[in-house]
């Protein structure tokens, strides 16, 4: 191990113990990391990258998993061969790991600064003012607003970002040698996640720690890291200097992951994936101005499908036990219109009220005034009946499928379950028969029908709740937040199977997102939304290429682009 290294991966091999057989994923992977350098690794869920992380840190799942082949050596010490009291000794203080998910990761119980107190006083003989003292002017570090307050908060009380600070706070409380950030800012929004970058960075700049900074976004990473190395099917494929890495690609799958994402120069009519370019079969056509601007004079010479005005959400909240009543408006007098057959693109920052709007659009959480019209009828006052029945013409896929599918439903049973209660098909058979169907149109097998939700990767997953949607055959369907947690590639099918299935079924599309490249290859028309009103409404591209409000230029900009 050379004396400017700080760790040193040899010829790493893990695998994954399942019915008594022995299933590798990692396969003879070497990599180092120098002292003041930031390593990133990038590729897609299952290529190995979070499982080599798990090894380092001494975390990967007793009895179900192994490392049987390969060293891992941090400075002076021999990782695989350390005691269980020296792993203790050394995790938190000399090497500290950022979560993909601070909300699981932070302790729901307790306050955010006794969490991180916690952490210090076991690896620091400091007082306990001294330990508050230093936390505060952690929180402070990590440019956390009112550390005073972020202290004595629970993990509930605070922004998503707000909590990836506070474990970034717990991660560099002991001023470690190796910090792992396992896909740190992958559900936050892309001006949070811009921030967070620029904060990791400066922290490394200030304090000389060595990061290992893991994602699937191959233009995210080129923000931070000095190095990379890409990641696929538990191998590395390539690896260089960030700069040589982006302007020449040597191999296929590094080429497909910068690909994969939609381009924000041009509109691709569909979207490569890993697989086109490992195949070489690319769709390299372009849709034209003209034929956009034909398509959206044939769109708007129609009547409205959805009719909003001057929409209100207030939420009433009391400070204290005796506190006065104090109203928050999540939704502040919005306007705007669907047309059938349109993306209506909806995008801002969290906690601007998107997805309040959508729920108040479905009626699963009432306006508190203003008018929803749906098929020039308005909506705002059905009864439980008629609510029901419009429930089958205005649909939504969630965020995340794994958690609104029941586990103990097979996707079969979870797909009839609804077409049952709506009266589709005329009995069971003939619901099985358009399950089947539809399992087909969203890229999945009639094999599938008898599993389970946990047998599926996420966006297989991703495809069960597209299949549950349309088999109400809605008219309208908002898609909150439906792809933000996949990976790039796996990104690209959902969205060009959404794009298909607009075109095949006649769908309407609200489209719900942070990530602005998404929405604005998604889009007929963009609506920007801050602090619950409407920022900027316009033709996507125009809006995309001409921002006029600086809200919307700081979105944009806060788009990785790559080098």
């Amino acid at each position: 191990m050379k004396t400017s290294e700080v760790l040193n991966i040899q010829n790493l091999s893990i695998s994954f113990i399942s019915n008594k057989t022995k299933i590798e994923v990692v396969h003879d992977v070497s990599f180092s990391i120098c002292k003041n350098e930031i390593l990133g690794i990038v590729g897609e869920s299952g290529s190995g990258k979070s499982v080599s992380s798990l090894a380092i840190m001494g975390l990967l799942p007793k009895r179900i998993s192994e490392v049987t082949k390969g060293s891992i050596q941090f400075e002076d010490k021999d990782l695989l061969n350390i005691s269980k009291k020296g792993y203790q000794a050394l995790r938190g203080n000399d090497i500290s790991m950022i979560f993909q998910e601070p909300m699981s990761s932070l302790n729901p119980s307790m306050k955010c600064g006794h969490q991180v107190a916690e952490l210090t006083k076991r690896h620091t003989s400091l007082s306990k003012s001294e330990i508050k003292k230093e936390v505060i002017s952690l929180f402070d570090k990590v440019k956390l607003p009112e550390p005073e307050r972020v202290f004595n908060a629970y993990p509930h009380e605070i922004s998503g970002g707000q909590k990836q600070r506070v474990m970034i706070a717990m991660a560099i409380s002991c001023k470690p040698k190796l910090l792992i950030a396992d896909e740190p800012t992958t559900a936050l929004d892309v001006t949070v996640q811009k921030e967070i970058l620029l904060l990791l960075k400066e922290l490394q700049e200030d304090t000389k720690m060595s990061v290992l900074f893991i994602s699937h976004d191959l233009a995210l990473i080129s923000e931070v890291a000095d190095r990379v190395l890409v990641m696929y099917k538990g191998k590395i494929v390539e690896q260089g200097n960030t700069s040589l890495i982006f302007t020449s690609p040597k191999h296929s799958y590094t080429k497909a992951l910068f690909n994969s994402r939609p381009s924000t120069n041009y509109r691709q009519r569909e979207l490569p994936t890993v697989s086109d370019f490992l195949n070489d079969a690319i769709n390299f056509e372009i849709v034209s101005d003209e034929e956009r601007q034909k398509k959206h004079k044939t769109l708007y010479n129609q009547n409205p499908i959805l009719e909003v005005i001057d929409l209100e959400k207030i939420y009433l909240s009391k400070k204290g036990w005796i506190g006065a009543n104090s109203t928050f408006k999540a939704v502040d007098k919005v306007s705007f219109k669907v047309y059938p057959g349109e993306t209506l693109g909806l995008v801002g920052e969290s906690g601007c009220g998107k997805s309040t709007l959508g729920n108040a659009i479905l009626q699963l959480d009432k306006a508190s005034s203003g008018i929803v019209k749906y098929d020039g009828k308005d909506i705002t006052d059905l009864n439980s009946k008629q609510l029901r029945s419009l429930r089958k013409d205005i649909q939504i896929i969630f965020q995340d499928p794994f958690a609104s599918l029941n586990p103990r439903l097979t996707v079969g049973n979870a797909i009839m379950e609804p077409m049952k209660v709506h009266g589709i098909g005329k009995n069971k058979n003939e619901r099985k028969e358009k399950v089947l169907s539809i399992l087909n149109h969203v890229g999945l097998l009639e094999d599938d029908f008898n599993k389970y939700p946990h047998e599926f990767s996420g966006g297989q997953r991703q495809r069960i709740g597209i299949a549950r949607t349309i088999a109400l055959e809605p008219k309208l369907i908002v898609c909150d937040e439906s792809v933000s947690a996949l990976d790039i590639s796996v990104q690209a099918q959902v969205l060009n199977l959404l794009n298909s299935l607009k075109e095949k079924f006649g769908f309407t599309y609200i489209f719900i997102s942070h990530d602005l490249a998404v929405v604005k290859y998604m889009s007929d028309q963009l609506m920007v939304m801050n602090k619950g009103k409407i920022e900027e409404l316009g033709e996507a591209d125009k809006i995309y290429q001409n921002p006029k409000k600086n809200y919307t230029k700081k979105l944009i900009d806060a788009i990785p682009k790559g080098l």
